[in-house]
């Protein structure tokens, strides 16, 4: 966003987000989130991938990545599969397909019902490739996610059959080394667990580096956190499995979330939060997560705690809303193209009735759902579909249009969640009076109060009106995450201008395939505050403090901030402090000691508060900037006098500077009696963008397929009343977008935009 046009185009690259002590970590072959399919969806074949490999008929993408393709394929004998196939460029590094070869050894070793197993691979392919048997049910993460934690015997369930699979990992010599919830499927009848991409033989050396940390930060066990190569075990598949039932049943990971270094470090140092645990399960996952690997129990041990409950045939084990996910993927089994008719028996099939849907799964036994692990047990928690299906209402003859606001009108950002709804409904009330518009405008508002707890059922509120175009919102980045899984089933367009957690539109786990976002994501924002000082100061040891209050947020201003200093040669003075630190004076003043001459804050309101008292009793003269979430009557009120000159970034222009702005401003003023403040104007904005694109829509001749408008929506330049806006393919603005207020009287005076670059006289 800018005031006229595009600001200078962002650094070279994205910010490094890790922190330059954190070791190395081999990530993760997960599809680029720019692409990746709907989770659960299966995508066309591309004219470029082949129609068949080895037998294998493909009928289409399930993920695609760096490292290669996952397909569905299908056998003679109708059975589906996950057909993975590697790069030819991957291929040739030197070590890859001794990799490749290993993962394929191991999965092949191991021998149990609730691990998926191979049934097929060729690594000595061109392309090497692996086949392993279908499961059409979520992942254990996605279904906590969307549906919530698990109740109690789900989870006693889930945890007897994983432990069942890792004693086979483990009686095989093997340890998975990954054990999450991403690689846990379920299906009617149990869990199953999968990749076995890192998993290794019990004392064989790593084909990685002895120091580097091998899985997902939040899922290892303290021995892998730390790359103590010697001490990886089956025990440490153990506590893997410890973190996961904690999350199953609470909807958390044990030991939170945010930056991987706070992540590593708390599993190393500190006790799991396990509140919400139920009773019965408490003592045997507290077992798991023992520090000491000696300390906890065996997998053989975990299924014999666990042996009271089994999966059987029947899907009762699972809540009814997972159960309708696994089923409705299955349906979409049933409907695979190009699936000959002659499959299905001798019969001419137009001399058959047509079946209905329970009736053509017991058709297709031993075809697509029976042998994707699916079974009958789900069909049979459904209604049959020609009695029970809710007949489609009549098109209305007047046809109106909704625009959704997803916000925080009555918690702790309660202000900004108002402005945003105000600067929503003007825009509607100005669409809707205009005489020659081609429909009507309503607004509907949900609420989340800004708890995560309760932005998914928001969200749902919006995503279950099918009249409901797009959304304005979330107010607040975790809300935003929580309330994802919804605006990402539907499809449903969602434009935030103030939630800039980068997960929201890059998870790497194919997420946010509707968002965009307006405000810069946080660690772009950090960049132009470290441009900022760099630009008005010859700072050559600016402080950067991060705290840690909210981590993920803290992180990424922080290595935004480093990766600009680091590219200019400047060498910061780093602290980081936990949340709830008092003695900004201590450690501000060594700070001082160390030369700091200019000082970045990357924390919250509170701490900045703290900060700014401290800096002004310690006599510092620098520049202090801070960011976003500072940038709130609340710090001006309680930091008094000690806030005077400090600087903050924010991802919104102040009206009143605009005077493309002055119509909006005079409206808002006639509507509510008051200026509008700051986050109405980019909400004005955002809505007016949805609204062009479906006016044209419309004007085509068309009807508004809400399912296919987000694409269209990052294509987009569109010029409102605050300034242009673009996006690039993630749905991220694609500008640094941050405008610098300075604190003069008690009042956040508007300065200028931030920086996109280095100033012309650095040497960057």
């Amino acid at each position: 966003m800018s005031p006229t046009a595009q600001p200078d185009p962002q650094p070279d690259s994205q910010p490094d987000p890790q922190p330059d002590s954190q070791p190395d970590r081999q990530p993760d072959p997960q599809p680029d989130p720019r692409s990746a399919p709907r989770p659960g969806a299966l995508q066309p074949l591309l004219p470029s991938d082949p129609s068949s490999i080895a037998g294998y008929r493909l009928l289409g993408r399930l993920g695609a990545g760096g490292m290669g393709v996952v397909y569905l394929g299908r056998t003679d004998n109708g059975e589906l599969a996950a057909v993975k196939v590697t790069h030819a460029d991957q291929a040739d590094q030197a070590d890859f397909r001794a990799r490749f070869r290993r993962e394929v050894e191991a999965a092949r070793r191991v021998a149990s019902p609730w691990a998926v197993p191979v049934t097929g691979a060729d690594p000595d392919a061109p392309e090497p490739w692996m086949a392993t048997a279908f499961v059409p049910g979520p992942s254990l993460g996605e279904a906590v996610s969307a549906h919530g934690p698990l109740p109690e015997r789900s989870v006693r369930i889930l945890g007897g059959a994983l432990a069942r699979a890792l004693a086979a990992v483990h009686e095989a010599g093997l340890v998975h080394r990954d054990v999450k919830p991403g690689n846990v499927l379920l299906a009617v009848d149990g869990p199953r667990l999968i990749d076995f991409g890192i998993a290794r033989t019990t004392g064989e050396s790593a084909l990685t580096s002895t120091d580097m940390v091998v899985g997902t930060p939040g899922f290892l066990a303290p021995e892998q956190a730390e790359a103590r190569g010697a001490e990886i075990g089956p025990p440490s598949d153990v506590f893997a499995l410890g973190c996961l039932l904690a999350h199953a049943a609470t909807g958390r990971p044990p030991f939170g979330t945010g930056a991987v270094d706070a992540l590593l470090y708390r599993t190393v140092h500190d006790e799991p939060d396990l509140t919400g645990v139920p009773e019965g399960l408490l003592d045997l996952v507290r077992a798991c997560l023992a520090k000491d690997p000696a300390q906890r129990p065996t997998a053989e041990e975990i299924t014999a705690r666990l042996t009271e409950d089994t999966p059987g045939t029947a899907a009762d084990w699972l809540p009814a809303s997972v159960v309708r996910t696994i089923a409705e993927r299955s349906a979409a089994m049933l409907t695979l193209p190009e699936i000959d008719a002659t499959e299905l028996g001798a019969s001419d099939p137009v001399d058959q009735p047509t079946p209905n849907r329970r009736k053509f799964l017991l058709l297709a036994a031993g075809g697509a759902v029976l042998a994707a692990g699916g079974g009958i047990g789900a069909w049979a928690a459904l209604p049959d579909d020609d009695k029970d299906r809710k007949a489609t209402p009549p098109p209305k003859k007047e046809r109106h249009w909704v625009i959704g606001v997803h916000a925080d009108l009555t918690g702790p950002a309660k202000d900004i969640g108002i402005a945003q709804e105000r600067g929503a409904q003007l825009a509607v009330e100005a669409f809707n009076a205009r005489k020659d518009r081609p429909f009507t405008l309503e607004l509907k508002v949900s609420d989340d109060g800004g708890d995560k707890n309760r932005a998914l059922a928001a969200a749902r509120e919006l995503t279950g009106d099918p009249d409901v175009l797009g959304v304005l919102g979330p107010t607040s980045d975790y809300t935003g995450l929580a309330a994802l899984p919804a605006y990402d089933e539907a499809l449903l367009p969602l434009i935030t201008v103030s939630a800039g957690l980068n997960l929201l539109t890059n998870s790497g786990s194919g997420q946010g395939l509707s968002v965009l976002q307006i405000c810069p994501q946080h660690a772009i924002a950090g960049t132009g505050l470290a441009y900022y000082v760099l630009t008005k100061t010859r700072s050559i040891r600016p402080g950067i403090l991060q705290e840690r209050t909210d981590d993920t947020y803290a992180w990424q201003y922080t290595g935004g901030t480093n990766f600009v200093f680091r590219r200019a040669n400047v060498r910061p003075v780093p602290r980081v402090v936990p949340a709830g630190t008092t003695d900004y004076k201590r450690v501000l003043g060594e700070m001082m000691a160390e030369g700091m001459d200019a000082y970045v804050h990357c924390g919250l309101t509170p701490s900045a508060v703290l900060a700014a008292r401290a800096l002004d009793e310690l006599g510092f003269t620098g520049m202090r900037v801070t960011g976003q979430h500072v940038f709130e009557p609340r710090f001006l009120m309680e930091a008094g006098d000690a806030a005077e000159g400090w600087i903050l970034g924010a991802p919104v222009v102040d009206p009143a500077t605009r005077k493309e702005a002055s119509a909006f401003v005079a409206a808002h003023r006639k509507r509510y009696g008051a200026a509008p403040a700051f986050y109405a104007g980019e909400s004005f904005d955002a809505v007016n963008l949805m609204v062009q694109e479906v006016v044209k829509i419309v004007r085509s001749g068309k009807r508004p397929d809400r399912t296919a408008l987000a694409p269209l929506l990052r294509k987009v330049r569109y010029d409102g009343v605050m300034g242009g806006y673009v996006f690039d393919g993630s749905g991220a603005i694609d500008a640094v977008g941050t405008f610098m207020y300075a604190v003069e009287n008690g009042r956040y005076k508007p300065l200028e935009f931030a920086p996109a670059g280095p100033p012309k006289n650095r040497q960057v």
